[in-house]
């Protein structure tokens, strides 16, 4: 049995049964222009330009090609018409359709198909960016992005689950034969880090992990912004998919309360009491549960014009546990992008609690680029560490570093798609982590909030070492996997720069 069940399913109809196509997928295609005029080229005509209809048509374009090939060898080979359909289906070689539909995809992609006869397919791009895993047995076959859907609906152990490899596509032909074949050339894998840090499910063995060492690793830098006062300090998180995130913080602060234990029983080694021991051995990270969503509030389905003022009103706080000008109020969030949650709702909530000072930590490095493989970030402007970038810049006296880059942009546009280089980069190499950060903090302050507040960002050597197979970090280094990626990163800037507010793919 092979079921496809995807949210967005597209079909190319055809009189004959196994011309039949309907595909689905997670995909983003960065070159999009190029293979639509590579199907004008060829005489077709797509009903539109998008990378659905453009794969659509590209792979149906080289399904007519092997369907009419096998056609025409068994029909010259004196097989009679009602047998060459079963011959067709039979013999049908899908592997090599893949191969020659893809050879000039740019992008991240899981994608799959059905041809009218029974065979389908779900085909992983090269550099493995987007998550694909596989079970199958003597009864059915199934593919999925994440390993616990197919662990909860087949009730299978995690052993039995394989990561379908980049460049390679499940192949199942409609009398049940099932491989894994290669279909283009890997690359180095760069899956996509945002699995980890937000997407997946938190269920999966390895997310959770990841996303737990994603907190622990920020142990460290958020107890030397506290100076070690953890007596005076409230840790919580916000929204409730950082939770995971925060165990991990909690374990990273509690080892650096032990080595402050052990150094105390060193340093009073001898004159210890027990009243004394025991008061050392008591210190603990003080974990509150201070930000509650309101789940009758449904804020997004809210017009624009209402949300804002609805999110404010969708959160609730716990009065009485923060007190009053004393602590300090750390809360974990998985990531911080736009930043403007932050500043119209989350941190006027908090203030409610009038803690000393807000630290907003995010488990996530901060987003500077954008992403063209399968999440919807192509907008310069829509990021705050942008933003922050910006202004920056307009403080120091320093924008004509933005049309210098504006003018390497320029003149990369014409290049050959191998040659262009993130000309953006070296702007963000302009101040450093901290100093965007700092600004990104003045930015997010609402208005009339008379509390200091404080962002502390994951870096990208702690996302590195949280989650070690997960190397996909481009929306924060801007190290793109394919071409079509620093061209993308190019365009969004001149759009930014021309005042164009649209997508740069």
């Amino acid at each position: 049995m092979v079921s496809i069940v995807l949210n967005l399913v597209i079909l190319r109809q055809n009189n004959w049964i196994s011309r039949n196509l309907v595909l689905a997928g997670n995909f983003n295609l960065t070159n999009v222009d190029e293979l639509f005029n590579n199907l004008l080229s060829i005489g077709q005509y797509p009903k539109e330009k998008s990378d659905t209809v453009t794969v659509l048509e590209k792979i149906g374009h080289y399904l007519d090609e092997e369907v009419e090939s096998l056609y025409k060898k068994y029909r010259d080979a004196g097989h009679e018409n009602p047998h060459v359909n079963d011959m067709i289906f039979k013999n049908l070689n899908v592997q090599q359709i893949l191969e020659n539909s893809a050879r000039d995809f740019d992008g991240g992609y899981v994608m799959a198909g059905m041809i009218g006869h029974g065979d389908a397919f779900v085909m992983r791009d090269p550099g493995g960016i987007r998550p694909a895993y596989y079970y199958k047995d003597d009864e059915v076959v199934v593919v999925a992005s994440e390993r616990p859907a197919i662990q909860t609906t087949f009730n299978v152990h995690i052993s039995k689950i394989n990561e379908l490899p980049p460049a390679h596509a499940v192949i199942v032909k409609a009398d049940g034969r099932c491989s894994i074949e290669q279909f283009t050339e890997p690359k180095d894998q760069t899956s996509c880090s945002f699995e980890s840090i937000y997407f997946s499910r938190g269920t999966d063995r390895d997310i959770y992990l990841e996303r737990k060492k994603l907190g622990e690793v920020l142990g460290k830098r958020v107890y030397k912004s506290l100076k070690g006062d953890l007596d005076n300090t409230v840790f919580s998180f916000i929204p409730n998919t950082a939770e995971t995130s925060f165990l991990g913080l909690i374990k990273g602060l509690e080892s650096q309360l032990n080595e402050l234990k052990i150094n105390q029983i060193r340093k009073e080694n001898g004159g210890l009491t027990d009243e004394r021991i025991t008061e050392i051995l008591n210190k603990r990270v003080r974990v509150e549960k201070l930000i509650v969503k309101d789940a009758k509030l449904r804020t997004f389905i809210a017009d624009d014009s209402s949300r804002d003022e609805l999110v404010a009103h969708a959160y609730d706080v716990t009065y009485g546990i923060v007190r009053n000008h004393v602590d300090t109020l750390v809360l974990l969030d998985d990531s911080i992008v736009r930043g403007t949650t932050l500043k119209k709702s989350i941190i006027r909530i908090a203030a409610r609690l009038l803690p000393k000072k807000i630290i907003i930590v995010s488990a996530a490095p901060q987003i500077r680029f954008p992403d063209c493989y399968g999440i919807d970030m192509s907008k310069m402007n829509d990021f705050v560490a942008f933003r922050a970038l910006t202004q920056l810049l307009r403080e120091d006296k320093k924008e004509h570093l933005l049309h210098a880059t504006y003018a390497r942009c320029k003149e990369n546009e014409n290049l050959p798609v191998d040659e262009i280089q993130n000309q953006v980069i070296e702007l963000f190499n302009t101040y450093s982590q901290e100093e965007i950060s700092k600004k990104i903090a003045e930015i997010v302050k609402p208005e009339g909030i008379d509390i200091d507040v404080e962002v502390i960002y994951q870096s990208i050597e702690g996302l590195h070492e949280a989650c070690p197979n997960r190397k996909g970090d481009w929306y924060f280094s801007g190290h793109y996997p394919t071409p079509g990626g620093n061209r993308v990163v190019n365009r969004a800037f001149m759009n930014f720069m021309e005042g164009v507010n649209t997508r740069a793919y």
